[in-house]
């Protein structure tokens, strides 16, 4: 009675084979493990891989329409925690949920962990963590010491309000663990906003300009870099502005590989200068 009593206990934990994911990170992290077939249900953000393009869309990042996620039946829905309200809406329906946060590195890799472990597929999850932690170590001390600026949303103009990486954002982690330092520091939340005045104050040795857009708004990365050499800063006198201009530049995914990947190709361009 016993193992009839575990196994059926078994059966149940993994049993999830309606899910719906409310952001494009976790919609990737489902895919990534495997389970892409038991998604009924994303945002209309969610386009990768191409198979998450043909799942009825829910709404949005703060816009899921409550009454379409009940119509597809889910078993259990996979979202941020800016969406805790309709965490709480959906379990009086009887709908199970989990909440994530995918906001700084390690965030990241526990959640990896979290959708690994609730769908069964520990292994997998595993390994993926492993290529994130191997991507990790290969761009440490490339160069050192120097003061990055991560600039979010770059599409050709610093005139208006520019969006930077502050020391909320896995950038910051990723950058402190290259070895170097994050341009901006500062104690405000969010992505923090500077004008052209703050920009030259930070006086960044490199600057990455994450562009995932760039293709869809037909700019080219020329567009994107001549505002910022006009700049008085080390970056430019050094020619150290760069383009992360993948789809994948701003995800908080398996595909975070990537990312690190393209940033370990701009470090070693900066050593070799």
């Amino acid at each position: 009675m016993r193992y009839l009593f575990l196994l059926l206990f078994t059966v149940n934990l993994f049993a999830y084979e309606r899910i719906i994911a409310l952001s494009p990170s976790i919609n990737e992290i489902i895919y990534a493990l495997g389970d892409g077939d038991k998604i009924v249900g994303n945002t209309k953000y969610c386009n990768f891989p191409l198979d998450a393009q043909t799942k009825p869309k829910v709404g949005g990042y703060f816009s899921p329409n409550l009454e379409k996620i009940v119509s597809l039946k889910p078993d259990l829905v996979i979202m941020l925690e800016n969406t805790k309200k309709l965490s709480d809406k959906l379990h009086k329906l009887g709908i199970e949920t989990k909440i994530l946060k995918l906001t700084k590195l390690n965030e990241i890799q526990n959640s990896i962990k979290i959708i690994g472990e609730t769908l069964g597929k520990e292994k997998e999850a595993t390994q993926i963590l492993t290529k994130i932690d191997e991507k990790l170590q290969d761009i440490k001390n490339i160069v050192s010491d120097k003061k990055i600026l991560f600039v979010i949303s770059a599409y050709g103009y610093i005139d208006k309000r520019v969006f930077v990486v502050g020391q909320n954002l896995y950038f910051d982690d990723i950058i402190n663990l290259s070895g170097n330092t994050n341009a901006l520091q500062s104690k405000r939340k969010g992505q923090p906003v500077l004008n052209v005045e703050n920009i030259i104050a930070t006086n960044p040795d490199i600057v990455v300009l994450l562009s995932p857009l760039r293709e869809e708004r037909g700019i080219t990365v020329d567009d994107i870099k001549k505002p910022w050499l006009t700049l008085p800063i080390n970056a430019v006198k050094e020619n150290n502005i760069y383009v992360a201009d993948k789809p994948y530049s701003a995800i908080a995914s398996d595909r975070l590989v990537y990312f690190l990947q393209d940033l370990k190709e701009y470090l070693t361009d900066v050593k070799n200068r």
